[in-house]
């Protein structure tokens, strides 16, 4: 009887160290203490172009979970923002990042800009299209290599190379120019995890 309590208690312990373990993983993947999709709290609706909403953030409450949600009109341009920092002034160094892992639905093709900290502003970015998904919800892979990103004359072309866009990334920017209905439900991006604020 006495050989068998060392052995009830090394179990003990053993169950105790697995849950403690399995806690503090669920404890780092949790989402922030305010609205966000897998830590990003920042989606914005820029103002540019016809959209609902028009401006703020486009994070809504869907099903126990929270989406970005956001409905391009009209054949024009329109800009949808993520700031990957989770503020305007904070910045990413992705160089080392393989791409990013989104989840979605749209009706319509659109493109997604990296746009870094020195060159924010304007449409002349490097950029990859994101397809469409017919209104389905999907997740797909988007590669950080070069040859996947390019630009569009009607926007553009960058004066700096997408290698330096990655040093110093601070945001993802949702261009389109046609109607779209758009929902982002996931997003990872490979080796780097915003912080809460």
């Amino acid at each position: 009887m006495r050989a068998r309590v060392p052995f009830a208690a090394f179990v003990l312990v053993l169950v105790m160290s697995l849950l403690g373990t399995a806690s503090a993983s669920a404890a780092g993947s949790c989402e922030c203490a305010t609205p966000s999709i897998d830590g990003y709290q920042q989606w914005l609706a820029s103002g540019e172009g016809t959209t609902v909403p028009a401006t703020g953030s486009l994070l809504v409450r869907d099903h126990g979970r929270y989406a970005a949600k956001v409905s391009f009109l009209n054949a024009e341009w329109h800009v949808a923002v993520l700031w990957l920092g989770n503020q305007f002034e904070a910045r990413a160094d992705l160089s080392r990042s393989a791409g990013f892992r989104l989840t979605y639905s749209a009706t319509d093709d659109l493109y997604v800009q990296l746009r870094p900290a020195s060159h924010w502003s304007g449409g002349d970015k490097w950029l990859t299209l994101v397809p469409s998904t017919h209104g389905k919800v999907v997740t797909r892979f988007f590669s950080f290599a070069p040859r996947a990103w390019t630009s569009l004359p009607e926007l553009g072309t960058p004066t700096y190379s997408f290698a330096s866009a990655l040093t110093e990334a601070r945001g993802l920017v949702f261009v389109g120019k046609t109607p779209n209905v758009l929902a982002f439900r996931g997003l990872h991006v490979d080796g780097y995890r915003p912080p809460c604020l």
